[in-house]
């Protein structure tokens, strides 16, 4: 399953934070398709996370900062271009709960991709 909601204690501290990849049933919206905002969070999809990675670091080389909300996985090539684009990672020591009842299945961690 792909739709996880940001735990509410997080999205608190990006509530004001443009968010192109939401829950939403709308399966023409596509966040990857425009220009994200200057402060910009996106939760995106666990299962194919390269493509918003990518996204990411072509937004933040206009100046803009994101954050990303991703899982543990420095064996990928979406890690190493993180890696690469210079982007700083906060670990988290425990694992997520997206739910009551569902904790996450793997380590999650905050990217922040900086362009300023």
């Amino acid at each position: 399953m792909d739709n996880w909601e940001t735990p509410e204690w997080i999205m608190e501290m990006f509530k004001e934070w443009f968010d192109p990849c939401p829950l939403n049933d709308n399966p023409a919206y596509d966040g990857l398709k425009f220009n994200w905002k200057d402060k910009t969070y996106v939760n995106p999809p666990y299962s194919n996370p390269l493509p918003w990675v990518e996204k990411a670091i072509e937004e933040s080389k206009k100046g803009k900062t994101i954050v990303m909300l991703l899982n543990v996985d420095t064996s990928t090539k979406w890690f190493a271009k993180l890696n690469e684009a210079g982007a700083h990672v906060l670990w988290f020591a425990e694992r997520l709960k997206f739910s009551e009842s569902n904790a996450s299945p793997r380590p999650s961690m905050l990217v922040i991709l900086s362009g300023k």
